[in-house]
Parts: structure tokens; sequence; C-alpha cells
């Protein structure tokens, strides 16, 4: 209530001092106060009539917080903790903004802690006092920090000062008293001191790091240290802290706690890095920093050796030895130390060991020997200065051992890994030895008790030769070895366009794979198109198929094309390939040129028969008469018209020329046609020539023939083939042609004929003349 009267003093003062004039505002403007404390602030309200009410930060605040008298109302906040606020007054009538004001909230420094140290030297008097505190700020506000320093809480003198939230300093006092620590905190706008902290100096002092030594033997590693005590000889605790080195993220290391200055790590590794460092503490004071880190590498632990040895059997050579590579595992590739190894091989029959051993040394994890074509048993002995360290065997199979051995060997890959299973052989096995190599020379194995196994750890892209062998209790099985196959397959590091072969509307894509690994492969390709200024469009297709046909293109246009192969680790796009695409269909062309040309053809096949049918019409002879049949065939018809004889060719000489043939000589005594028929014959010649003048110029040079012809069956006509169905020159010959003949016809009715009987005309080639026919 004291305070509350204060203000309304205060309010009435100003009040009176400002006279008449009636005012509206809050006081005090920017308020500053420490976290959890309170504020009072005052709102005049003579410039209007009535109640008025708070907001804080928007929110009404209960009336019951404010104390009014007259004109001057006061609100009282405890325990403010907002770190800002916006408080502003109003009048309870019209609600009109009477004044306001900002409350901002400060924190005192808190959690002091000092600490007395060496900063140059490892004993004596520490050189160096540092304090460290908590203090909830602004980080955009400046705060300057001064730590007071005394032997007693009243009695404190400046002894550093800072920006930041911590403080150190070179002046040490008596240290044998108590201290006395205060840190004050001040900005423009307020300023604040924390409580005083007293500190002993025995338990604010931190010691040295201590120094550390470490000895690996066989089988353990010993830590040892040594502290500097400048003010108490008593023990302190200390903590050593080890590791293998190059630790994981996710591992924390070993800590161990003791009070003694030294300790044996037994649990550690064969031929491993380990880190080790240790920090110590003053009783109650704090640890002292960490010593710098020791490496040392651990010796060769025999009870951790796990020594595997396996064996790859080659085949008999001409000289009947076989080759037997050894290899084991087990021994770190890290230990320095001198190891010996020596391989010992005696024949073993009927699981006995026959004859003597024969030794050979071997500098490394792998040795070559020769065996016969027996059964041997090969024995590693590794041992160093100290003397054995451990012996393991192999069994080599004789050549024609009769053994177990399993069948159906498969593999796949997955994932980078190769998967193996196989069937299990009717003789019952105690496990199987799986090996693998990628190139013949370094060898992985595994022992397994079922009939399957995943291989890890394995070379990417990367074909492996993979056999089991199955085992017997002191003997193997004959070893299987499956089809060689890929750890994984990656993307080929090139794709070629080969080949784009166009139509009008389409394209036919070629493409092929380029690839520096022998194990490639895609699970698809997308072939990208597009037209200049058009979408781009995809197929995709099977990673097995390298061809593909666009549809649906436009003709006469250009097009890119490019192609994407897919696989498990990426992707590859060749580069892009221009095409265009043909204005008319192919397809159309070929119909077109191949109907050309099977015109073409008919055309000249056509002319190829007409020429030869004109040739052989010009190269057609004639036939000779001479050689004729026409006598038989005028016996035959002589019943038919004259109108048959036609001219068959022509002679410019004579249009009518007689021939007398041998037959008509003979023809002179006697005559086959009656002369009913010679009359005929005479008024069918008599169209074609003039019979006076031939028969006179036949009278006059043979009388005789000229008689002979006056008979109708010897008489040679002509004919035209076009009007008669029978040739009369079909049965030609050049012998004489003998012609039936009646003896009963008497002398008296042949001279008659021939009386009546006119000459016939027929038409003869030159070349009968040469034949001698005619005479």
């Amino acid at each position: 209530m004291c305070s509350i009267k204060v203000l309304f003093i205060f309010a009435a003062g100003i009040s009176f001092c400002k006279g008449l004039r009636d005012i509206c505002n809050v006081e005090p403007k920017d308020v500053y106060i420490e976290v959890g404390a309170s504020v009072q602030i005052v709102c005049q309200s003579s410039c209007v009539s009535g109640n008025i009410f708070w907001t804080l930060n928007d929110k009404p605040v209960s009336e019951n917080l404010t104390h009014s008298f007259n004109s001057t109302h006061v609100l009282s906040l405890r325990n403010f903790t907002n770190t800002k606020a916006t408080l502003q007054c109003y009048s309870s009538l019209n609600h009109q903004a009477l004044g306001g004001t900002i409350i901002k909230t400060f924190t005192r420094p808190k959690n002091v802690s000092c600490v007395l140290y060496y900063k140059t030297q490892s004993s004596g008097v520490p050189d160096s006092f540092t304090c460290r505190w908590d203090h909830q700020t602004s980080p955009s506000l400046k705060i300057k920090y001064t730590v007071f320093m005394g032997t007693t809480s009243e009695n404190l003198r400046e002894i550093c000062s800072s920006q930041v939230t911590n403080c150190t300093t070179g002046q040490i006092f008596n240290l044998i008293d108590d201290y006395f620590v205060t840190v004050r905190a001040k900005t423009s706008a307020w300023e604040t001191d924390s409580d005083p902290y007293m500190f002993a100096t025995e338990d604010i002092i931190k010691i040295a790091p201590p120094v550390v030594t470490v000895t690996p033997s066989s089988d353990r590693l010993l830590v040892e240290w040594t502290v500097h005590l400048s003010f108490s000889q008593l023990k302190c605790p200390c903590q050593v802290k080890y590791s293998k080195a190059l630790l994981p993220n996710n591992e924390t290391p070993e800590l161990v706690s003791v009070t003694v200055q030294n300790l044996s790590i037994k649990e550690v590794e064969s031929c491993r890095n380990y880190t080790v460092s240790v920090r110590c503490a003053q009783g109650v004071a704090p640890w002292s920093d960490w010593s710098p880190e020791k490496t040392i590498l651990t010796k060769l632990n025999k009870r951790q050796i796990r020594l595997r040895m396996w064996r790859k059997v080659a085949a008999e050579g001409e000289d009947g030895k076989r080759k037997v590579h050894l290899m084991w595992t087990g021994i770190p590739s890290t230990c320095d130390e001198s190891l010996n190894y020596t391989i010992k091989q005696t024949s073993y029959t009927k699981n006995k060991i026959v004859g003597n051993y024969t030794h050979a040394s071997c500098g490394s994890p792998a040795c070559d020997v020769e065996v016969d074509q027996h059964a041997h048993k090969l024995f590693l002995t590794m041992s160093n200065d100290e003397g054995l360290i451990v012996e393991k065997s192999v069994y080599v199979p004789a050549k024609e051992e009769s053994l177990p051995q399993i069948t159906d060997i498969q593999t796949s890959e997955r994932e980078g890994d190769i998967q193996v299973s196989w069937m299990a052989p009717a003789q019952p096995v105690s496990g199987y030895i799986i090996d693998w190599t990628h190139n013949g020379k370094q060898y992985n194995w595994m022992r397994s008790a079922f009939t399957n196994a995943t291989l890890f750890d394995l070379v990417n892209r990367t074909e492996y030769n993979i056999t089991v062998t199955p085992l017997l209790e002191d003997r193997t099985g004959r070893s299987s070895e499956a089809l060689q196959i890929c750890s994984s397959r990656g993307v080929p590091e090139n794709v070629v366009i080969r080949d784009v072969q166009t139509s009008n509307t389409g394209a036919l894509v070629n493409w092929h794979t380029e690839s520096r690994y022998p194990c490639s492969g895609v699970v698809s390709f997308t072939v990208l198109y597009e037209m200049q200024n058009g979408p781009l469009l995809n197929v995709t297709v099977d990673g097995t198929k390298h061809d593909i046909f666009l549809k649906d293109l436009q003709p006469g246009t250009q097009y890119s094309v490019s192609v994407e192969a897919k696989g498990h680790d990426g992707t590859t796009t060749s580069r892009n390939s221009f095409f265009i695409t043909q204005k008319f269909d192919p397809r159309l062309l070929k119909v077109l040129t191949a109907c050309g040309s099977i015109l073409v053809l008919l055309v000249l096949f056509l002319l190829l028969c007409c020429a030869i049918k004109w040739r052989k019409f010009m190269e057609k002879p004639i036939p000779n008469p001479g050689l004729s049949s026409v006598a038989k065939w005028l016996s035959q018809n002589h019943h038919k018209k004259a109108w048959f004889f036609q001219p068959f060719t022509h002679h410019p000489e004579n249009i009518c020329d007689q021939v007398f043939t041998e037959e008509t000589r003979r023809a002179n005594t006697s005559s086959l046609a009656p002369t009913g028929y010679g009359n005929k014959a005479s008024q069918h010649s008599d169209e074609y020539c003039d019979p006076s003048a031939t028969l006179a110029s036949d009278e006059s040079s043979e009388p005789t023939e000229t008689q002979r012809l006056s008979s109708p069956e010897e008489s040679i006509s002509s004919f035209s083939t076009e009007s008669s169905s029978i040739n009369p020159y079909r049965s030609q010959s050049s012998a004489e042609i003998s012609m039936p003949r009646s003896d009963k016809l008497s002398q008296g009715d042949s001279g008659r004929a021939q009386e009546k009987t006119a000459p016939k005309c027929v038409y003869v080639s030159l070349n009968m003349l040469e034949q001698g026919n005619v005479r």
C-alpha cells in the first residue's frame, strides 16, 4: 500500500506541475525488470471521463490489479515472466487509447563455476583462473560481463571482463583461502549481478593431464601414467579411455575408472591398433584434460587365433603330378611379428597316415606343393620365436578315389551378392566348403552346414568361378564347379544408335551397347524422339531388345532420336541422331516398279514371239512337188473342185511354168483318169495360163513329154493350203512314188484322154531343178 500511495502522490504532483491542463498518458515508458519481479504502471485519464481498463498483449487485464484515485490509475503486475509485453490503457466510455508502454525482462547470471589450472606448466602454482556461467539473453543484445572476486562477499574487486559467458585471468590470490565470486551483466538499459559463489582452492584446482605409457604383450595392453599433484599427495581418481583405431561413429570408446596409476587391458584383438588416453582429478576438483592419445599395435594373441585352411587341386600333369594350392586365413595382415609357416605332407590311406613327412617352407598365406595320384594329408604349422603357435591340416583325395559329390548346383545374383544352392549327395556329409575367385589367384572360402550359401563383399561387375566341396569326418568329397556368374551387372557406358530405316509414317531404329566391363546389363531401353518444336515422345522396351519401330510419324519431317539405357546402377543415354521420314510410302513405289517391270517383260516377250514367227515365215522353204505324193492325193480328191489350186509363189519371169516330172514320162502308155476329169481340169487351168502357148513351146522341144502331161493322175497342179485340210506334201521323199495303174486300159483310151486333156500349170521353186528329179 505504501508504494501505491507514493505513486498517487507522484501522479498528483505531476498534475499540479502541469496546471489545469488535462492529460492522458501511461508512465513509465520502456520498462526493464528482472524475470519474476513485480512492476507498477500509472495511467493518467484527465482528458476523458469515466473509468479505464488495461490490455496486456491485446488481452484484458483483471480489474482487481488496478487501484484508482480520481483520474490516476495504478496497475500492479507481480511475478512478471514475459520476455516482452505491450501494456495499454483505454477509456471504458469510448475505448479510446490513453497511452501505453513496453515491458521487457532480463535474467541474472547463474551457475557460476571457476577453475584454477595450469596453462603453461605441469606442476607448481597454477597460472590461470577461469570462470564460466550461464545467462539467457537475446543474441543481438550487447552485454558487458564483469567478474568480481574476493575473500569475502563484501570485499570484492574486479579481476576480468568479457562479452561472452566466460572470463580468464592470471591474477592468482592466496591459494589457501576460500574465494567469493560474483558476475555482473550490464547493458545500456539495465544492470544485474549474480548471486555470490564461494569456492575452496582444493575443490577448483584442475591438475595437468597425466603422462601415459602403453606396453603391448601377446595377450594384453599394460597402461601406466604419472600424475603431478601440487597441493596434496593423496591418491586421486583416474579414468582410462581406449578403443580401436578408426572407430565407427556409432560406437563409443570403453571407459574404465581406477584409483591406481596403471591398468591391464586384456580384451583386445590381435594385431590391431588401439588408442589410449587417461585423465585424473584432485579429489572433487574438475577432471584434468585428457592426455594425448597413444596409438599402439597389439601383438598376436594365441588364444584368439582361428586359423582357416583350404586347398585347390589342379589337374594331373604330364609327369603324373598334381599341383595343390594351399591357402589359409586367420592371421591379420597388420601383424608385424616374424611368423614361420611350414607345410608337411604325407600319404593317407584307410584313414591312416602312411609314410614319412616331407617339409616345405612358405612365407605368405598361400603355398603351392606337388602330390602324386594317391591320397595325401597336408599339415600347416605356424610358429614364431616363442615356439609353435598353431597347426592345421587339409585332405587331398586320390585321383581315382570314390567320394561323394553334390549335384544340381545353381547360382543367382541379387544386389551385388551371389546366392548358391545345390543338392546334397546320397552319402552323409558333415558340411560343405564353398570357394570363389574372380582371377584364379585370390580365393575366398566359407563353410556351411546347409545346402545353400550367400557370398558377400564381391567386386562389382566381375565374373566369379564358384566351387562347392562336401566334407566328411576326416576327408573331403569331390568338388563341383558352377557356371561362371557375374557379381552384379551395371548399365553399359555407351549406347550407340547404329541405323535408322525410315518410311513415310514410321522408322526402324537399331542400336547397340558398348562397355569395358564383362558384366553389363540393361533392365530396359527408352527411345526418346521428337520433331522440331514438337513434344518429346518416348517408348520403353525390354533390355534384351535392340530395335524398335516408331509409328505414327509425320511424312517428310525431320526427327531427332536418342536411346536411354536403364540399369540397376544408373542410366546411360546415347547421342541424338537425326532422320527424315519419306514423303511417300516406299511400298507403293515398289509395287509400281514391280508392275512396270512385269509390263516391260510382257511387251518384250510379245515382240520376241512376233520376231520369231516372222523369221520362221520368211525362212520357210517352198515344198518340192517332185517329192510329193500329189498323184495319190489327186486320185483320192478328184471330186474336189478346181478352186483349191492356188498359186503359192510368184516368179517374175513367168507366172505359169510347166513342170515335167519323171512320173509323167512313164505315164505315156496308160492313163488312170477318165476323159471327163480331163475336161474339167482343162477348164480350170484355162483361168491361169494359155494352153496353146504352152503346148506349142513344149512340142517344139519334146513332143513326147507333152503327151504324158495329159494324164490327170500324174499332173502336178497348184493348190492352196488355206482351202484344204490335207497337206499333199506331208509324205515327200526323194524316191519315186509308185502309183497304181490299170493294165486293162487300152492304148486307144489313153490316146483319147490325151487329146481332150489340156496341160496343167504348177508353181515350183528353182531348187527343184538341182535335185535331179526333172530330166
